[in-house]
């Protein structure tokens, strides 16, 4: 099981700006708890993301040396990841390829077919520079665009990065409207067929429906999720209101109950969530 901590989702859409001092304080504190990896910046327009504007000044103050996790970070066009390769701590940097046409104009300003020719651009400089691209699949399992959507069109665009030798693949629940029969059948088709890709769930989630989400995606095979203590979170870029993350509580409880082991520091956990509660005060 392999659990991504995503405290950059969290912080990209908060309403007061987070100070660098707090970021570096809280990804530290993070990055003791023993997560796979820390989804911690990104490098975008400050513009489109003010909040994520410091991540290159966050990152050069990142003491690493005691830590297991690996950094992810976050990139919108080849310009971000052009500057995002150049940091040896960066692992992975992750793209957010949408199968929802108005969606990916919005969040990235280009077309699919214009994101897909920048995919390939990327995948190159990560092989270049010693990294991985990481590809969300953004609505992948709805959108409320009124664009077409169809497990067939998600399976159609896994083809297309695959075939590129794209490693991972995590399908984001962009606007929290996934349901257990939609995740089912796309696992279910996903995992088996392309058996050298590693496939993700960042779901968005309501407290009362992030279970059986979970769970439909855990039954088919997953066995990467990407989560925030305590559900903090979203896209801003997707609709006006948020749909919070998965909360990491939550999916530490899911494992907890099916005896799923996790080397994660609970001491560690701790202290970072009683720091998120100074960090994400109203």
């Amino acid at each position: 099981m392999k659990l991504i901590e995503c405290p950059r989702d969290a912080m990209q859409g908060w309403h007061r700006m987070i100070s660098t001092e707090e970021k570096v304080n809280y990804l530290q504190a993070l990055l003791k708890v023993g997560f796979d990896t820390l989804d911690f910046g990104s490098f975008v327009s400050p513009k489109a993301i003010p909040q994520m504007a410091d991540t290159r000044e966050v990152l050069s103050r990142l003491d690493l040396s005691a830590s297991r996790s690996k950094l992810l970070a976050i990139v919108a066009n080849v310009r971000g990841a052009e500057e995002a390769v150049v940091h040896e701590e960066i692992n992975y940097l992750g793209f957010p390829f949408s199968v929802s046409e108005t969606f990916q104009l919005r969040n990235t300003n280009k077309t699919i077919a214009e994101s897909l020719e920048q995919v390939q651009t990327m995948q190159e400089l990560c092989i270049k520079n010693g990294k991985e691209l990481v590809v969300y699949i953004s609505m992948g399992f709805g959108n409320p665009y009124e664009d077409p959507y169809s497990p067939e069109i998600v399976l159609r665009w896994v083809d297309e990065l695959a075939r590129m030798e794209i490693t991972t693949i995590s399908l984001a629940d962009t606007v929290g409207v996934a349901n257990p029969e939609v995740i089912t059948s796309l696992f279910r088709h996903l995992i088996p067929a392309y058996p050298r890709v590693e496939f993700g769930a960042h779901f968005h989630s309501a407290p009362h429906n992030w279970e059986e989400k979970v769970q439909a995606a855990w039954e088919q095979g997953c066995r990467r999720f990407d989560s925030a203590i305590k559900g903090i979170g979203g896209c801003p870029m997707a609709k006006d209101e948020l749909v919070g993350n998965l909360a990491t509580e939550n999916m530490i409880w899911f494992c907890q109950q099916r005896q799923v082991p996790l080397t994660l520091d609970m001491t560690a956990l701790q202290a970072a969530q009683q720091l998120a509660d100074v960090v994400f005060k109203d």
